[in-house]
């Protein structure tokens, strides 16, 4: 999707449809993204970007996934469930989320360039700026990725480094 009006489109079109499906679950998240999406505009106070719009998104996937941890934690498998399915109904809206192989490999070529901007093997030290780099090449390649498994494998990096 190139245009940020053409998704909440999408998902209007979409809400409509699980209605008629008589599909509670589909229809309820995706009014939920679709009211984030709107509270997002209303908090800028202009329409979203594209890339502001997925950041939404992302940012809705990652608070599910750490209720789906409480939820394990505290026992409730049947709410931990619905989170689930929450996320794979956002995640249809999301450009594809870069599999570990191919993080991996993100994260060796950002670190090899920030080694040639350095000078010399980046470290722990270089934390932030190593994450900075693969956000950049992520972005560059209109991909994502899970910020959590970005950052491990960029400290896994920087430790054997």
């Amino acid at each position: 999707m190139t245009d940020f009006g053409a998704l909440e489109a999408l998902i209007s079109q979409q809400v409509i449809a699980a209605m008629k499906a008589h599909d509670p679950e589909r229809t309820g998240t995706l009014r939920l993204i679709k009211n984030a999406l709107k509270n997002k505009a209303i908090e800028k106070r202009g329409p979203l970007t594209q890339a502001e719009g997925e950041q939404t998104l992302a940012s809705m996937i990652k608070q599910r996934r750490d209720s789906i941890e409480q939820f394990t934690k505290g026992n409730r498998p049947d709410l931990a469930t619905k989170e689930a399915a929450e996320i794979v109904v956002i995640e249809e809206f999301l450009p594809k989320a870069l599999d570990e192989a191919g993080l991996a490999k993100l994260v060796t070529e950002a670190l090899a360039e920030l080694e040639a901007t350095l000078g010399h093997k980046p470290g722990l030290k270089e934390m932030g700026p190593a994450m900075k780099a693969v956000q950049a090449k992520l972005q560059a390649a209109g991909l994502r990725a899970d910020g959590k498994a970005a950052s491990e494998l960029v400290k896994k990096a920087l430790t054997v480094a």
